[in-house]
């Protein structure tokens, strides 16, 4: 039971539904999968609204998540989706995450995890508002990701010096792995298996790891880890668009 995970969910529901016009707030990534670390995950979350998002909307959004000042506000990310362009996968939408409000798309992954098992908190479910995504569609961005953003990124040096980058994209190319494999989704869990059957620096997966789930980290540097990352994400990107 993750009782402020929990009460900040509440608190959000309260807050936006009477802000928006709200059709169904549903839940993807750990939170639905199962591999939720209170603290530790990120609360990802998508908003249908009945119509496009006006100026007006724009503002009480922004307003809604700078006034969350709940323990784990700050992990809590939304994109708000119209009805009118639910199956427009290019549409940019209002998201906030990281302090910031911007737009960017849905991502197919995003859609697909929707659809295999989203935990509704408000709403109908995905199935009843969202179309489906095909297993071409999902292909195919998760090839252009690699290709266009994470081998772009994994030719610069300085970012994989940072936690964040070792984590994400380490996973991520896991992840992309098994679904251009298997045309499968995986939790970062079964991400992290993965991985060390790919052939990944055992010292880097065991440091992703204790961030993670609490483990012993192994004494390893920014600069080594960065280093065995960012090589390893580029030769496993290479093998997975082979």
């Amino acid at each position: 039971m993750h009782a402020a995970t929990e009460r900040l969910l509440r608190h959000f529901l309260e807050s936006i539904e009477p802000a928006v016009p709200l059709v169904a707030l549903w839940a993807h990534g750990s939170l639905a999968a199962g591999d939720y670390q209170e603290g530790r995950s990120d609360l990802d979350l998508i908003a249908v609204l009945d119509s496009p998002a006006t100026m007006g909307d724009w503002r009480r959004i922004k307003a809604v998540h700078r006034r969350l000042r709940l323990p784990l506000a700050e992990r809590l990310h939304c994109s708000y989706m119209s009805r009118q362009e639910l199956d427009d996968h290019a549409a940019e939408h209002i998201t906030w995450a990281h302090s910031q409000i911007f737009r960017r798309p849905v991502s197919a992954v995003t859609r697909r995890e929707l659809h295999a098992g989203a935990r509704v908190l408000y709403g109908p479910p995905p199935a009843g508002l969202l179309p489906p995504v095909s297993d071409d569609e999902l292909t195919r961005y998760v090839r252009t990701d690699l290709r266009d953003f994470w081998l772009v990124k994994a030719q610069e040096r300085r970012r994989w010096l940072q936690d964040v980058w070792v984590d994400l994209g380490m996973v991520t190319v896991a992840r992309a792995t098994v679904t251009l494999r298997d045309g499968r989704l995986i939790s970062k869990l079964e991400a992290l298996d993965v991985l060390a059957e790919l052939g990944a620096p055992e010292p880097v997966v065991a440091d992703i790891r204790a961030r993670r789930y609490g483990t012993p980290a192994p004494v390893l540097s920014r600069f080594r880890r960065g280093r065995l990352a960012r090589a390893f994400v580029r030769s496993a990107i290479r093998r997975a668009l082979a």
